[in-house]
């Protein structure tokens, strides 16, 4: 296995787009990392700059300690299964995953056990005579990763490996792929831009926007406690309500005003210093769908503080949970339910928030306060 260090890491191409820029990031050794991130923020350069088929234009990768910007694809023992799958279409499953072997000449019987055994450990054996044209999504996703795999490399690299499945393909690969690398202990790295794969696989997740690291941590670390506006409205679906509003004092007590002056709420205990210090005329609260309550009634004494007066847009009733969309104002507020809820349409909502998951952020640079 490899520990994998990437030190001001850059990729600027030939046009001028700088596609990665300054990243720093340790993936350790055995460690399931992903990079996620939306089209464009630089992630699959990155992958790309660490298998050898994208030129650095600055910074370092260093594979157990070994700087390997200069090394060949071939001598950096790493294996990157693709998003297409790649696969030869005349040639048979076998003849697909063991070619890299053959190219190589290892004996045959080395290529028949490590067929054989990676074969096994990706639930494809009754498929080996079969050639690409007759599999279908996810057998022929399993058929690339084990091509991959089967030459043993230190470093396992997905770009997008589950994008061409349907949901429930999709949904068993996840379940795969973790067991995969129980197995192995190999260490991973995943690009997606599906925080779902990302969650669901990976020990910890790094967000890239715009080519520059934003948060890496575990999902618990980056879903309670987000560096920025950016990863707080990227990771959670649904995405994290978020009101431009403005500090003010209601009798001597720091609240917080919705700049359309839709609603007034105190400022969390908590944040109260940290306001006070960041010095801000703008500020934005952000709270998640999750952490609201919705209801017909108008609120009691205790609970108003934190609760806001809109009206009903939509509800959605999905099965285990619902999804209301209420006007607050001039802009909209989504909230997670209990299923099975009723609302009726223009009708008066209430909207209350839990105070201690109130995120409040600086409405210029984005930086949570």
């Amino acid at each position: 296995m490899a520990e994998v260090r990437i030190e001001k890491l850059s990729k600027t191409y030939p046009n001028g787009v700088e596609a990665v820029k300054g990243l720093d990031l340790h993936i350790r050794d055995g460690e399931f990392l992903a990079l996620l991130g939306p089209s464009g923020c630089g992630k699959t350069s990155t992958l790309r700059m660490i298998v050898g088929l994208e030129e650095i234009t600055g910074g370092e990768i260093i594979i157990d300690d070994q700087v390997v910007n200069d090394l060949e694809p071939k001598d950096r023992n790493v294996a990157l299964a693709f998003e297409s799958y790649a696969l030869y279409p005349p040639l048979t499953v076998r003849n697909n995953i063991a070619f890299n072997l053959k190219a190589k000449s290892v004996p045959k019987d080395e290529i028949d056990r490590r067929v054989a055994e990676v074969a096994r450990i990706l639930d494809i054996e009754s498929i080996l005579h079969k050639k690409p044209g007759e599999l279908g999504g996810g057998q022929k996703q399993r058929v690339s990763l084990a091509r991959a795999l089967i030459r043993e490399p230190n470093v396992f690299l997905m770009d997008e490996p589950l994008s061409h499945l349907d949901a429930s393909q999709r949904a068993n690969m996840r379940v795969e792929l973790k067991r995969l690398h129980a197995q192995t202990n190999r260490t991973t790295i995943l690009v997606t831009h599906d925080q779902l794969e990302a969650v669901a696989m990976a020990e910890r997740i790094a967000i890239l926007n715009f080519g520059e690291l934003q948060q890496v941590g575990t999902f618990d670390e980056i879903y309670n406690h987000p560096v920025n506006e950016f990863v707080a409205g990227f990771i959670g679906e649904p995405p994290m309500n978020v009101v431009l509003c403005k500090p003010v004092s209601v009798n001597g007590e720091p609240h917080l005003e919705a700049a359309d002056g839709s609603f007034t709420v105190p400022v969390p205990g908590e944040a109260k210093e940290r306001l006070n210090h960041a010095n801000v005329n703008e500020v934005k609260l952000g709270i998640r769908p999750i952490h609201m309550k919705a209801t017909t009634d108008a609120p009691q004494n205790g609970t108003a503080a934190t609760t806001v007066e809109g009206r009903v847009f939509t509800y959605e009733n999905l099965g285990d949970e619902g999804q209301l969309a209420a006007y607050v104002g001039s802009g909209e507020m989504l909230v997670v339910t209990p299923p099975n809820m009723h609302f009726q349409h223009d009708a008066p909502v209430w909207l209350q928030m839990q105070p201690e998951r109130i995120h409040l952020f600086d409405a210029e640079t984005g930086v949570t306060l």
